[in-house]
C-alpha cells in the first residue's frame, strides 16, 4: 500500500508540470486544431522542459505501481491511484496559488480515510489463473481504446471531453491489468503489447482532452474508468479477495476514495489564473495525468 501511494504522489505531482506544459504547447501553435486528438500537440509538449520532468516522474510512480500490483489487489492500487487528485490539489495551492475550499478540503480527508479503510481491508494479491483470452482481450481493449479515442476527438464540447477522458481511464487501467499476467514477459505475449499500446494512447488521448476540451469533465472520466474497470477484472478474473468478514469495510473505503477524488476533479483543470513559481515569461497552464 506504501508504493501505492507512493505512485500516487509521483503521478499527482507529475499532473501540474505536465499541466503548464500542455496549454503552452497550445499556445506555441494558434493555428491548431481545437478539436479532435491532436497528435502534434503531445509532441509540442515533449520539448517542454516540465513535461519531460512530468514523465520521469511518471515512470517513478509506475515502478511503485507495479510492485504495489504485484502484492496487493488491483482494486486498492486502483483507489490510490485515483487519491492523485488530492496530491494535485495539495500541491497545487503551493505551486500555482489555486485555493482550496472547505468542502475541498473535506474531500482531501475523505480520500485519506477511504484510503485507510482500504489498507485494513485488503488482502493479498489474488492467486486465480487467468482464462488465457484475458491477454487477448486487453490487446483488444487496447486497439478500441485507441480507435475509440480518435472517434471521440470528433464529438461536440463536453462529450468529447468525457468520452476522451474515459477512453484514456481504460488506457492507464490496461497496464494495472496486463502487469499481473506477466510473471515472465516475452515478445510474444499480448499482454506486453496491450500495455505499451494502452499506456501510449492514454497519454495521447488525455493531452489533447485536457488541451481543447473541460479538463474537470475528462478528469472525472478518467478516474472512473481508471479504478473501476482493473477493479472489476482484478476480482472477477484474478481471484482479488479481501480479508476475512472485511469486504464491507474494502468497498465502503474504494466508494469514499472514488468519491472523494471526483470531488476534486476540478484539480485536473489548474486556473489560468494560477502562476507557479517560474520565471517570469513562462506561460500559465492546465492539467495532465491524474
Amino acid at each position: 500500500m506504501l508504493c501505492a501511494l507512493g505512485a500516487s504522489v509521483c503521478y499527482g505531482t507529475a499532473t501540474v508540470f505536465q499541466a503548464v506544459a500542455a496549454r503552452a504547447a497550445v499556445g506555441q501553435d494558434r493555428a491548431a486544431s481545437r478539436s479532435g486528438v491532436d497528435a502534434a500537440l503531445f509532441v509540442r509538449a515533449l520539448r517542454q522542459w516540465r513535461y519531460l520532468l512530468g514523465l520521469a516522474l511518471d515512470g517513478a510512480g509506475f515502478v511503485l505501481q507495479i510492485v504495489a500490483l504485484r502484492l496487493i489487489p488491483i482494486y486498492a492500487v486502483g483507489a490510490a491511484l485515483a487519491a492523485s487528485l488530492a496530491v494535485t490539489a495539495v500541491l497545487a495551492t503551493r505551486v500555482l496559488g489555486a485555493r482550496l475550499s472547505r468542502t475541498e478540503w473535506t474531500a482531501v480527508g475523505v480520500v485519506c480515510a477511504g484510503l485507510a479503510m482500504l489498507g485494513l481491508a485488503s488482502g493479498p494479491e489474488g492467486r486465480a489463473s487467468a482464462p488465457p483470452w484475458l491477454e487477448w482481450a486487453l490487446l483488444g481493449t487496447a486497439v478500441v481504446v485507441l480507435l475509440g479515442g480518435a472517434a471521440a476527438g470528433r464529438l461536440p464540447g463536453r462529450s468529447r471531453a468525457l468520452v476522451l477522458g474515459l477512453c484514456a481511464g481504460l488506457g492507464f487501467g490496461l497496464p494495472e491489468v496486463a502487469v499481473r499476467l506477466l510473471d515472465r514477459p516475452s515478445l510474444t505475449d499480448p499482454a506486453l503489447y496491450a500495455l505499451l499500446l494502452g499506456g501510449a494512447a492514454a497519454f495521447l488521448l488525455l493531452t489533447s482532452a485536457f488541451a481543447h476540451g473541460s479538463v474537470t469533465t475528462a478528469t472525472a472520466g478518467m478516474v472512473l474508468a481508471e479504478t473501476i474497470a482493473p477493479a472489476a477484472v482484478g476480482v472477477v478474473w484474478l481471484g482479488d479477495r479481501t480479508r476475512e468478514g472485511l469486504a464491507w469495510l474494502a468497498v465502503l473505503g474504494f466508494a469514499v476514495s472514488v468519491a472523494g477524488a471526483l470531488a476534486l476533479a476540478r484539480f485536473g483543470e489548474i486556473p489560468a489564473t494560477a502562476s507557479p513559481s517560474r520565471p517570469a515569461g513562462d506561460p500559465p497552464g492546465d492539467r495532465e495525468r491524474g
